[in-house]
């Protein structure tokens, strides 16, 4: 029985340590990925990624081209 104690214990500890990293370690994972969607302007909608539907592309925002200041003109 106490055999037996002794590895729950080793297990419990064992948990205790690898629980937090295998956890970090999919966040990781999890926030590549977004970032990975984002490089490819790819937007996973929640009803997409349940339905198995492809992803939207993004479509960019109109921004207009920066004027330049090219100081007072003397004439």
């Amino acid at each position: 029985m106490t055999t037996f104690v002794n590895y729950l214990t080793v297990l419990a500890i064992a948990a205790l340590v690898l629980g937090p990293t295998l956890y970090g370690i999919l966040r990781d994972r999890r926030i590549d990925q977004q970032l990975r969607a984002v490089a490819t302007r790819l937007v996973w909608l929640p009803r997409q990624r349940a339905g198995g539907l492809p992803p939207t592309p993004r479509r960019r925002a109109f921004r207009p081209s920066p004027r330049r200041y090219w100081g007072p003109i003397a004439h």
